[in-house]
């Protein structure tokens, strides 16, 4: 592989799990609160 090849891709991996990494993050220290969730189900379904 050539050396700009193997900078995207460490580019595309960072990105990629970085952005997951800070999506359980912010789930961890932002829950959804289950009260305010609504208890029907959607018309279309």
């Amino acid at each position: 592989m050539t050396p700009i090849a193997i900078t995207f891709l460490v580019i595309s991996i960072l990105t990629v799990w970085g952005g997951l990494g800070l999506a359980l993050v912010n789930l961890a220290r932002h829950p959804e609160d289950e009260g305010r969730l609504p208890q029907e189900n959607a018309p279309e379904l």
